[in-house]
């Protein structure tokens, strides 16, 4: 099957739409179909389209679907489509509705969406290849210091000086210690790190970091923090979790869709004294920590890339019907 996917994300960008558009391209590959990743549809001759954002895309779906509209479009839904551009972008609505199917990374996706678009949600887990042995989940240790990362770029949307703000508010004699991990948008954003290192002794922003050391800062961290304002279903909590990383999250649909209701580590966005509270726990109780690795140990199969494979072979499975009348 000839297979495009189109993805606004630059070539060589490190934004989450295009690493999640080379893995779905390495999984089809891997399966038996030929795979090209573009940003824009220009009239190539797929047997289906795969469209990561809605809004975005839409040129290209439309496009698509003008030119082969007998054959199957799948458009991805990101955090951006799902809690910001649906509700005021008609060209977000409309690639939903020409969408054969819509693939969904966590699984409150469907609350976002009108009732008659449900039967198109399949929700497709990112997932991680797992290191050897099991999650690591040691729950902290006896280290002179406790190690939170933050692992994303400095954009407004993720909030990336939350846990710093809340670092500063902790007890002296706290252990914590913030490690940020991730490139500056801009100029300002990178000042804005460099001052705060200067004044909060907690907090060390690592900039940019090739992929092996990142994986190395999140293993060797005692928690993961998330706190941005929207996400599609994060890659860094599936990364964390398969690490054997807790996570703290702010309680935004997509985290919840990933951790669950019942998770036990969930602050309200931008509240810094929330975030505190949890550091500050996660760091002097013991049992609570245990009850959030134990929580996450229980979610690594989800992240499996087997199962991401398997999940990929049904969706295409289920459209074969329409392949074929399409030729």
């Amino acid at each position: 099957m000839r297979i495009g996917i189109v993805t606004p994300a630059p070539p060589r960008s490190r934004y989450g739409n295009r690493v999640t558009a080379l893995r779905w391209a390495r999984i089809l590959k891997g399966l038996g179909h030929r795979v090209r990743t573009k940003q824009a549809y220009e009239g190539e001759p797929y047997d289906l389209l795969i469209a990561l954002h809605a809004r975005r895309s839409y040129p290209s779906a439309l496009r698509f679907h003008r030119a082969h509209p007998e054959r199957p479009l799948i458009v991805a839904l990101t955090g951006t489509d799902l809690y910001h551009d649906l509700p005021q972008s008609g060209r977000a609505r409309k690639s939903l509705e020409l969408a054969t199917l819509l693939v969904a990374l966590q699984r409150k996706v469907s609350e976002e969406l009108e009732p008659h678009l449900h039967s198109k949600v399949r929700v497709i887990h990112q997932s991680v290849s797992l290191p050897p042995g099991p999650p690591r989940f040691d729950c902290g240790g006896s280290r002179r210091t406790f190690d939170v990362c933050v692992i994303g770029h400095l954009r407004p949307v993720k909030d990336p000086f939350r846990a710093a703000l809340a670092a500063r508010r902790l007890p002296a004699s706290s252990r914590v210690r913030i490690l940020h991990v991730g490139a500056a948008m801009d100029e300002a954003m990178a000042e804005r790190a460099r001052a705060e290192m200067k004044i909060n002794r907690r907090y060390r922003w690592l900039g940019e970091q090739p992929r092996w050391r990142v994986r190395q800062i999140l293993e060797r961290s005692a928690v993961c923090v998330l706190s941005s304002k929207l996400e599609g279903g994060a890659n860094i909590v599936s990364e964390a979790i398969v690490a054997g990383t807790p996570v703290i999250a702010s309680r935004i649909a997509g985290s919840v869709g990933l951790l669950g209701e019942d998770y036990p580590a969930y602050f309200e966005v931008g509240d810094t004294n929330g975030l505190a509270q949890l550091l500050n726990r996660a760091s002097t109780d013991g049992e609570f920590l245990r009850r959030l690795s134990s929580h996450c140990r229980k979610l690594v199969p989800l992240f499996d890339p087997r199962r991401e494979r398997k999940v990929w072979r049904q969706l295409l499975a289920e459209l074969r019907p329409v392949l074929v009348a399409a030729r």
